[in-house]
């Protein structure tokens, strides 16, 4: 092996382009290390679809890079021993924002200082740094829509960072990457996976060409309709950091500068960049965004704990097909559409009054954009007890929901085929099909599809009724 001085570690940044920090450790040295940690002893291990990601996009980044060092355990002790063995004088990465990754570095840079190493922390993976954007009072925002207006004003951003030419690594021992064990074995649930992702950041730009190319116009109104390929997808790759949302942003932009009638439709997708800078914005505020309601006042709400309502949430068998099909649709893609996450979200803690935190527990386990301020802020803005959270009374009813937004039931068909011979009509509430529509279906209800679990109109008194008492209490 080579000497080297620097090295350089990657976490949440698995790319090349518009890595500010990779590009700042090139420029003190032209020989660097690369490495990736997987950490043990988190607060948090990744869920397992998250791993099934992480396998393939290390794989394509050692692929791009053409060698990565990977190295299992605690970073502290695995740094020291890179010290010791090479002699490295600056660690370079690209900064973290989640709590326990924040509390790790720190650590790492109080330990590695004392040996006389120098840390490098570089900005990577929004727009803006949390705090940055403040009220004309100097206070934090607690609503989206004036954030984003103050971000977009302020927002100046440079054209994005090439990828680096002419690499030169220098590697020591590393371990085998099919000696993590990241990937499911038997059965390989993740098995449909490789039909429809392809991780790392080649995938990216390619996610982010077909979407500009074919998506962004009408994603306004496409974005809501969950039988649509009107979103981007893109939520995994900017998850993994295989792509920048600078970059990101600059695509779409200079989208609008070749056909300006993009442009309405490009500010409705740039906001949702901007609710993940106010996700990050909230976490950084509220380190226990994951686990506490935000409106103290939740913590008093009379949840429920019933073990088989959310099995059968989490298994797609609630009777309500809409909801169902967005449960499958995770299982089978390991990614659910958006306007369906409020729609299950909505159903498991109004309908069934189960606490969101199990909730965004089973999302971080089956997402393969499994963000930890994004995840937990939706799961609260649905709830409503979040920061600018939709009100706890708007409880959505899952047939008006389904009727709305897949009006011709192709969604539910695609997910649920059990129902595909369902007219129209019923395809939403198949317990209100006539006998012999059902029979001429192929459906028997609490057999191969079953009855709604629970009744709508009874579960949105009994929500608004645990509403009032909460807020009388």
């Amino acid at each position: 092996m080579n000497k080297c001085s620097t090295v350089y570690w990657f976490r949440q940044d698995l790319r090349l382009v518009d890595n500010a920090a990779l590009t700042h450790a090139l420029e003190m040295e032209d020989l660097i290390l690369p490495l990736y940690i997987y950490e043990t002893g988190t607060s948090r291990p990744w869920g397992a679809t998250s791993k099934w990601w992480l396998h393939h996009s290390l794989k394509s980044l050692k692929n791009d890079l053409g060698s990565l060092c990977l190295k299992r355990g605690n970073p502290v002790q695995i740094l020291t021993d890179l010290v010791e063995n090479t002699g490295v004088k600056h660690m370079v990465w690209a900064k973290r924002y989640d709590p326990f990754g924040q509390q790790t570095d720190a650590q790492v840079k109080a330990h590695l200082t004392t040996l006389g190493v120098t840390c490098h922390e570089m900005p990577s993976g929004l727009l803006h740094e949390p705090g940055e954007t403040l009220n004309q009072s100097g206070k934090p925002f607690q609503v989206f829509t004036p954030y984003w207006r103050a971000c977009r004003s302020r927002l100046n951003l440079k054209a994005p960072l090439a990828r680096p030419d002419n690499l030169t690594l220098s590697l020591p021992p590393s371990d085998r990457l099919e000696d993590w064990k990241l990937l499911p074995s038997k059965p390989d649930w993740a098995e449909s996976f490789h039909h429809m992702w392809k991780p790392g950041e080649i995938g990216a730009q390619e996610r982010l060409n077909q979407f500009i190319n074919h998506g962004l116009k009408g994603y306004g109104t496409r974005r809501n309709i969950p039988s649509d390929s009107g979103t981007s997808g893109l939520s995994p790759h900017l998850h993994w950091g295989e792509m920048s949302p600078r970059y990101i942003f600059h695509a779409i932009q200079n989208a609008c500068l070749h056909n300006p009638d993009l442009s309405s439709d490009a500010e409705v997708f740039l906001s949702e960049l901007g609710w993940r800078e106010f996700s990050y914005d909230c976490l950084a505020r509220f380190p226990e965004l994951k686990d506490k309601s935000l409106r103290l006042a939740f913590e008093q709400f009379p949840w429920q704990e019933n073990s088989s309502h959310l099995e059968a949430w989490q298994c797609g068998k609630t009777g309500y097909p809409i909801v169902d099909a967005g449960m499958r649709q995770l299982w089978k893609m390991g990614w659910m559409h958006n306007r369906v996450r409020m729609i299950v979200a909505s159903f498991l803690t109004k309908h069934l009054l189960i606490p969101w935190q199990k909730g965004e527990q089973w999302f971080w386990d089956t997402l393969v954009d499994a963000d930890e301020a994004s995840n937990a802020m939706g799961w609260q803005w649905v709830a409503g007890c979040g920061v600018d959270a939709a009100p706890y009374f708007r409880i959505f009813n899952p047939v008006l929901q389904g009727e709305k937004f897949d009006p011709q039931g192709h969604y539910v068909r695609q997910w649920i085929p059990e129902l595909k011979g369902l007219p129209d009509a019923y395809i939403h509430q198949p317990w209100k099909a006539p006998p012999m529509i059902l029979g001429a279906s192929g459906i028997t209800l609490g057999k191969n599809y079953p009855h709604p679990i629970v009744d709508h109109a009874t579960c949105r008194d009994r929500a608004l009724q645990a509403y009032k008492q909460m807020n009388d209490s």
